[in-house]
């Protein structure tokens, strides 16, 4: 497929794409991580629209594991980790059963205090451990903002660049990023030549399908997940409105309550290495001038 035409930054027209498209919206909260919805309403919601959905809550599989069971849905089984350092890492996976024994083995024994803590295993490790089944690894929202995307000031560039070498994915489109954050998403995944993956990130029913991915294949999760790892794919859409952002993010805060003090720790983290950067580079260039 032709590198220039694979990300379209516009609102899809759902109803003409799922005539001869699979469709599907590869980033989705649920109720067991920091979503507003039952899997049940999110089910419901997508075969309105006629797309499939992969629910990648973070650190948990109960939502991908809940809605693998509604054969009228197509469903791709994922999961949003948040690593060692904060940034998200997505990975998806060719079944169900994959997921689970990768949670089994490589996530559950690493959690933290809370499901939306760190694990304990850094970005590589947890690339390196997905490798060992039949799954993508992608990058979620690198432009996004704070540590939760893997391009924030504070991961040195030379682990950034030997990251993006080993990950499979870029998530170029998000709807719930700034216009500019996704544009330079774009841009990464279009320079890098990785898959292209792109979802609302919705944490509520009606940012469900803002952004999609839509490949001409059969509706079923292996043709799917086959085209996205062969690159046949394209990702479509734009971000929500600011009001929506308000609401998304305040649905996410007050889900997110009780691991205030955790997420203020982060933050404080994040400041501090972020003051230490730019204070290195400070004296650089001072030097430098010297």
């Amino acid at each position: 497929m032709n590198r220039i035409n694979r990300i379209l930054i516009e609102k899809p027209n759902l109803s003409a794409l799922t005539q001869n498209h699979t469709v599907a919206d590869l980033h989705f909260h649920s109720r067991h991580s920091d979503g507003t919805n039952t899997v049940a309403e999110i089910a419901k919601r997508a075969e309105k629209l006629n797309i499939g959905i992969s629910i990648t809550d973070h650190n948990e599989i109960r939502g991908s594991i809940e809605i693998s069971r509604y054969g009228n849905v197509l469903s791709i089984p994922g999961i949003e980790v948040t690593s060692k350092e904060g940034a998200h890492i997505l990975v998806y996976f060719h079944s169900i059963e994959s997921l689970k024994e990768f949670y089994k083995k490589d996530i559950k024994p690493y959690l933290g205090n809370d499901k939306m803590s760190s694990i304990s295993l850094t970005l590589a490790e947890i690339i390196k451990r997905a490798k060992s089944f039949d799954s993508l690894t992608v990058f979620p929202h690198p432009f996004g903002s704070a540590y939760a995307g893997v391009c924030n000031s504070s991961l040195p560039k030379k682990q950034q660049t030997a990251l993006l070498k080993t990950i499979d994915g870029i998530e170029v489109l998000n709807a719930a990023n700034l216009k500019k954050s996704n544009l330079k998403s774009s841009i990464l995944g279009f320079n890098l030549n990785k898959i292209v993956t792109g979802g609302s990130d919705g944490h509520a029913l009606n940012h469900m399908g803002k952004v999609a991915c839509y490949a001409k294949c059969e509706k079923n999760e292996k043709a799917f997940f086959d085209a996205l790892k062969n690159k046949h794919n394209k990702v479509i859409g734009r971000e929500i409105n600011m009001l929506r952002k308000f609401t998304s993010h305040s649905m996410k805060l007050k889900t997110n309550f009780r691991n205030y003090q955790h997420l203020i720790e982060k933050n404080i983290r994040y400041g501090y290495t972020l003051i230490n950067v730019k204070s290195k580079t400070m004296r650089e260039n001072f030097s430098l001038k010297s």
